[in-house]
């Protein structure tokens, strides 16, 4: 636009979130307060940090770039609430015991971010409030995953997009619009013989994402089509549908109805 300096390059995709009252909306959403540890992926000059250790919360600031985690260690110096962690988010450890995340992490590194909060089962996530570019959080929230790998996430987590993000509420703002992402565990996160017949089910459904959700169902260690039928009823799935067409809830329920009623996963299939 005319009169606008161009934007300067900006290749990690980094862009600080500076509106306040979408910071104290991601935090009051996350439920972080009275020290639930909470990490900052990506926290630049420290804006959610702020707010979140002033919710109460305990909070890790992860920023991998040194001079904004030296900035962070002065500005929370003393502050027995925040740590700041000097790391790229794709490899610092995550804690093992129960953690939020709270984050408007680089756009470019989305898919890295959700395959470790999302993907593996031993990370113990509660939930995410995260700001992400607006067409990966509308992939990420779709009912319909588009493959195994985002069914794993959406039947393990509910995913939604809250609201559309200006481009103006960062610095420097980026050429397209921002969403936030509200993310929470399902109840199958504590529930490990379902998870590994979820995994295990839909490595097979995925390899013929166009089968009948029946014809999947019977192939699965099923000693009968009857008893597909009346699992896929249900959990709310017209036997008939492609098993591409099934939402993330009929996942999340299948998986439920399967480890409720004790039906094996093929052996190995479900741990590798």
């Amino acid at each position: 636009m005319a009169g606008r300096r161009p934007l300067a390059p900006n290749p990690a995709g980094a862009h600080f979130l500076r509106d306040r009252a979408l910071i104290a909306q991601l935090v009051r959403g996350s439920g972080a307060r009275d020290g639930r540890l909470v990490l900052d992926l990506g926290a630049g000059g420290g804006a959610i940090t702020t707010v979140l250790a002033a919710a109460g919360a305990r909070v890790i600031a992860v920023e991998h770039d040194p001079r904004l985690a030296a900035r962070l260690r002065r500005r929370f110096d003393g502050d027995h609430r925040v740590e700041v962690v000097q790391a790229d988010l794709r490899t610092v450890p995550l804690p093992r015991r129960d953690f939020l995340v709270v984050a408007s992490p680089p756009f470019s590194l989305t898919t890295a971010l959700c395959r470790r909060l999302l993907g593996d089962p031993a990370v113990p996530l509660g939930g995410a409030e995260l700001i992400l570019q607006r067409g990966a959080a509308r992939w990420l929230a779709s009912p319909r995953p588009r493959d195994a790998e985002t069914a794993w996430w959406a039947a393990r987590y509910e995913i939604r997009l809250a609201r559309t993000v200006s481009p103006a509420s960062f610095v420097p703002p980026p050429r397209v619009d921002a969403a936030r992402l509200t993310i929470k565990a399902r109840a199958i996160t504590q529930h490990p013989a379902a998870q590994r017949r979820l995994r295990a089910l839909l490595r097979a459904a995925y390899r013929r994402p166009g089968a009948r959700a029946d014809a999947v169902l019977d192939g699965f260690d099923n000693p009968g089509g009857r008893r597909s039928r009346r699992l896929l009823i249900g959990a709310a799935i017209d036997p008939a549908a492609p098993v591409a067409h099934l939402t993330a809830d009929q996942w999340h329920h299948l998986a439920i109805l399967l480890a409720d009623r004790g039906w094996p996963a093929r052996t190995g299939a479900a741990d590798d």
